[in-house]
């Protein structure tokens, strides 16, 4: 007669195939030690985005009236020039990007430049003019009376910007800054500014693109009303 098996005779006949499937799929103790503190990052990232939506949101109305007058400007034949360093050119070639090409609803495209963009020109003019006249020459260059200069900066106190924006008024143009916390050089040294109250770089970032689509959703909702005026969209291309 033979002897039923106990369960723990049972589990120790597991094949050692089996045992070893199962721990290559058991995390590494550091893998689970780190997930908790990755997880907390990431929650500290949202929250610290949430708490600084709510100051933010008081200045819905400057990205409102830049959008409206940039419709005034570029479809009177104006243009936009527009500069950052690092991430905050990056978010300026993508307001450039919106406009020449298009935000939501097809348009008819507009005349904005991404100075940094033109690496040949910026190269040169840092090689032989020095660093903080990369953007300023190309303002003198490219800058015209009426048009628009936006200057990106998460410190606002970025040298080639401040030069930027001295070549700008000199030009006779409206200069604008979108900064970090106030105060800060770049905004006292603009016609106008929106500077995101924040803790950390990252968080002014996320505002500077929220800025910049809420900039494009206004400019987009101007435009038609621009474009159906009398005399309108005819200026200098």
């Amino acid at each position: 007669m033979t002897t039923p098996r106990t369960t723990s005779q049972m589990t120790s006949k597991t094949p050692p195939r089996a045992k070893a499937a199962r721990a290559s799929h058991a995390p590494p103790p550091e893998e689970v030690r780190a997930a908790p503190a990755a997880d907390g990052a990431a929650t500290a990232h949202c929250d610290a985005l949430l708490q600084a939506l709510v100051p933010f949101r008081s200045q819905v109305g400057t990205a409102r009236r830049w959008g409206e007058r940039l419709a005034e400007v570029l479809a009177g034949g104006g243009r936009l020039l527009a500069a950052g360093n690092g991430g905050s050119a990056a978010q300026a070639q993508h307001l450039t990007a919106e406009l020449v090409g298009r935000y939501r609803d097809d348009r008819p495209p507009f005349s904005a430049i991404a100075l940094h963009a033109d690496t040949s020109s910026t190269t040169a003019i840092a090689n032989d003019y020095g660093v903080d006249e990369v953007f300023a020459r190309q303002v003198r260059a490219h800058g015209r009376e009426g048009d628009v200069l936006m200057l990106l900066s998460t410190s606002g106190a970025s040298a080639n910007l401040l030069s930027a924006a001295e070549a700008g008024r000199g030009a006779g143009m409206s200069v604008w800054a979108l900064t970090g916390p106030a105060p800060n050089p770049l905004a006292a040294g603009s016609d106008e500014s929106l500077c995101v109250r924040a803790d950390t770089t990252a968080t002014v970032q996320e505002l500077h693109l929220v800025t910049v689509h809420m900039v494009c959703a206004a400019f987009d909702a101007a435009l038609e009303h621009v474009l159906a005026g009398p005399g309108k969209g005819e200026g200098r291309r």
